[in-house]
């Protein structure tokens, strides 16, 4: 075993999946600095930020590159789909290589995509070179997930990322907003300008701090077969693929919010932007909040499994209560009522992202960065589903909406019913608990 440097620890090797639970790896014998855990914060905001901080220039880039605004959603469209591509492509080469080469060379190609965009001359151009930045970006998201495995197990993981989600959730609320700011000063340009220097400052500070955290004899030799078919071993694992699903499923109700509460919240129910800006601002501290709570007090004491259960079911119950209320069973509703159920809605997803995360990479110590990719991969495919769903029937109802949202819930509690089938590892799990306990 090697000496793990500064912000690493010790780690040991584990057997592949074979449809069983892996034995848990060591915790980490080391606590990650706060430097660092800020830097594997901001690597999970590039994602949010590259999308977000650009929303507010949409319209000055429709007149600047004298197109379509059709076109120029697939601004938005390819990076999406850049991210959720790049995480498939990456997160393999992390596990072969390291950490460190794959996140740097992704961060360096992040840098000049981003500047190349600032300096499109019309939209196909932009839409190329967002599409590069999608791919690239994704390094950061999915490395930094691979990292946390690398350092943390058990209970430790469930709280670091818990402390992640304060980090990377403020930044889709405060992105729109910087945008705003910087379209203040300078044109749409500025926007990607200010995205360069952020990835430039985030790149230093990956060089400077953030150590490799997989040592030699933990990686995956082998190209692109062996990469495949360590993905076709992991999604063979029943309960890794459950728990795949459930964040995925999860996601695309969040992001059926995302994508609808803009129409829902000020074309239905009349609230002005300035409103909707607030309730939106209010529905992700309270996500961040609880998932403050969930690392701060629940994890250690209350089993990982039962965490992402009730927060399951909240979701489904909120959702319930939109569609009931959206569809007219209790008569009109005010805005009132429905802010109130997307809030509870979205606070539930403190406890049920961490914990989705933390469940499936507990079984995958031997592939973290493959296994974080298609963790991924799977929440932004199915979250781009999920997107044009939600106006399919016009834009004077919000039961389509609700309907998305509760059937996500819905599939989400069925997966985690029916193929995690948490009860028949709770006595693996508690004996986790327990050894994690003692190490900590």
């Amino acid at each position: 075993m090697t000496e793990p440097g500064p912000g690493t620890a010790e780690t040991t090797d584990q057997p592949a999946i074979t449809g069983r639970a892996a034995p848990a790896a060591p915790a980490a014998a080391r606590r990650t600095s706060l430097l660092v855990t800020l830097v594997l914060g901001g690597l999970t905001a590039v994602p949010p930020l590259s999308m977000d901080m650009y929303l507010p220039a949409l319209p000055q880039v429709t007149a600047a590159l004298h197109s379509p605004a059709a076109t120029v959603q697939l601004t938005l469209t390819t990076c999406l789909a850049g991210m959720a591509l790049g995480q498939m492509i990456v997160g393999p080469m992390s596990d072969k290589w390291g950490r460190r080469r794959p996140l740097l060379a992704g961060m360096v190609i992040y840098i000049l995509a981003t500047a190349l965009c600032a300096l499109a001359t019309d939209a196909e151009v932009l839409i190329a070179f967002r599409l590069l930045q999608g791919l690239a970006g994704a390094a950061g998201i999915v490395i930094a997930r691979a990292v946390v495995r690398d350092l943390y197990d058990g209970v430790a993981m469930a709280r670091f990322f818990s402390t992640l989600m304060l980090i990377s959730g403020v930044a889709p609320v405060v992105a729109p907003l910087i945008g705003g700011q910087i379209l203040r000063i300078t044109d749409w340009r500025g926007v990607f300008v200010v995205l360069t220097a952020v990835g430039v400052a985030l790149t230093l500070l990956v060089w400077r701090t953030l150590k490799e955290t997989l040592p030699p004899e933990r990686r995956h030799p082998g190209g692109l077969g062996a990469a495949l078919r360590t993905m076709r071993d992991l999604l063979a694992d029943r309960v890794f693929s459950g728990y795949l699903l459930v964040g995925a499923f999860a996601f695309a109700a969040l992001f059926a919010y995302i994508s609808a509460s803009p129409f829902v919240v000020q074309e239905i129910y009349g609230a002005s932007p300035q409103t909707f800006s607030l309730l939106f601002g209010l529905n992700s501290v309270g996500l961040v909040t609880v998932g403050q709570i969930n690392g701060k007090l629940l994890v250690g004491r209350v089993g990982l499994d039962k965490v992402l259960g009730t927060g399951l079911a909240v979701v489904a119950l909120a959702a319930g209560a939109l569609l009931a209320m959206s569809s007219g069973v209790f008569g009109h509703v005010g805005l009132v009522p429905v802010a109130a159920g997307l809030f509870v809605l979205m606070a539930a997803m403190g406890l049920v992202m961490p914990s989705t995360n933390t469940l499936a990479l507990l079984r995958t110590p031997h592939a973290a960065g493959s296994a974080s990719a298609l963790l991924g991969t799977s929440t932004f495919l199915l979250g781009s589903v999920a997107s044009p769903l939600v106006g399919i029937a016009g834009e004077r109802t919000a039961v389509p909406m609700a309907l998305v949202q509760l059937s996500c819930a819905v599939l989400a509690l069925v997966s985690f019913l029916g193929l995690c089938r948490p009860w028949q590892r709770r006595g693996e799990s508690t004996a986790s608990t327990a050894g994690e306990r003692t190490r900590l």
